[in-house]
């Protein structure tokens, strides 16, 4: 089954894992855009540009490089743990694709249309206050306003979103790392590898050694038994649909992540990658010949109207280290603001 992420996107998929003829004719753009990035940056760092304290503690689950790493997963499990720990954790996101122009409260029965996939999914999966806005400053200000009770904000991305003061950072890698090390447009970095952060998480399905990098910890995503999308109450475990035949199909950052999660466990699926963040307002699969049409929680949240009984949803855990989750809680207990 075809690949049906707009071609552009695969090719500089391709061309940002390595450093050919294409990324070196880029350069010249990547130092422009790297000069006004770091002079931003100088800015809030020397005080010219003002960091804003929005009334709580701020953790932000952000990444350096464009594309799908793993950051929701990591979101809701640091909700959990966090909440774990005795705090209350609300959540703030852009947003992406969101038909929202000032803050809103996003609750488990918002349409993904209007407050965007992934906080909508945060939102079912955490059951936690979740405002999204542009403005993450903003929303964070919104849903302190509407739940005092929150004593720790979790940002769904917002790394570069300086404004924003924060109290821990935390850049989330997968196997790709920076790939060829360049800034857009003639590698993936959105921000030098180099940039400061208080820890580093890397998903990879690969036994590789970690970086040598301060603070850096494995994250690890383990699938569940599959739900029915029509009947969440059914589920099966992911090895029985070995025997079947099976379309995987995802419209994430790295397609090509959950595909390689359900080879693991012996399916052998036909795949069907969308653009991330793929709308899915009409039924894709109507002549698609399967027994069963296996699917992210992500893609899961933006199905419409339309209904398809071979669809069965995949839910991914983060595991995070404990050593990591102290590590976030003790420098929000005794917290300077950025």
């Amino acid at each position: 089954m075809s690949d049906l992420k707009p071609p552009i996107e695969n090719f500089l998929g391709r061309e940002w894992r390595r450093r050919g003829p294409i990324a070196w004719a880029l350069t010249p753009f990547a130092c422009i855009f790297g000069a006004i990035a770091g002079t931003r940056r100088a800015f809030y760092e020397a005080g010219w540009f003002k960091h804003i304290d929005v009334g709580a503690p701020v953790v932000v689950v952000g990444n350096v490089t464009v594309g799908g790493t793993g950051k929701t997963p990591t979101v809701i499990a640091l909700v959990e743990a966090l909440r774990a720990a005795g705090m209350q954790p609300g959540v703030v996101s852009r947003g992406y694709g969101a038909k929202v122009k000032h803050a809103a409260s996003v609750t488990p029965t918002s349409l993904a249309t209007e407050v965007g996939d992934e906080p909508l999914l945060i939102a079912r999966r955490t059951h936690a206050p979740v405002f999204v806005c542009p403005d993450r400053v903003a929303a964070a200000q919104a849903l302190l306003k509407a739940h005092p009770n929150v004593d720790v904000i979790v940002s769904d991305d917002g790394l570069q979103h300086y404004r924003m003061a924060r109290a821990f950072e935390l850049v989330v890698f997968d196997d790709r790392l920076g790939g060829n090390n360049f800034l857009l447009p003639a590698g993936p970095l959105r921000e030098p590898m180099s940039r400061r952060r208080d820890a580093t998480l890397i998903n990879s399905p690969y036994d590789r050694a970690l970086p040598p990098w301060p603070n850096t910890f494995p994250l690890d995503l383990e699938s569940g038994d599959a739900w029915l999308l029509d009947d969440p109450s059914v589920r099966r475990p992911l090895d029985q649909f070995a025997k079947e035949k099976v379309v995987a199909a995802a419209g994430i950052g790295s397609p090509e992540r959950f595909f390689a999660t359900l080879r693991a466990v012996g399916i052998a699926p036909s795949t069907r990658a969308f653009p991330d963040h793929y709308s899915y307002r009409d039924n894709p699969f109507e002549t698609v010949q399967a027994d069963a049409i296996l699917v992210t929680e992500k893609d899961a949240v933006k199905f419409g109207t339309w209904r398809d009984a071979r669809i069965w949803v995949v839910p991914v855990q983060a595991v995070l280290r404990p050593r990591l989750i102290a590590l976030v809680v003790e420098k929000l207990r005794g917290r300077t603001p950025a």
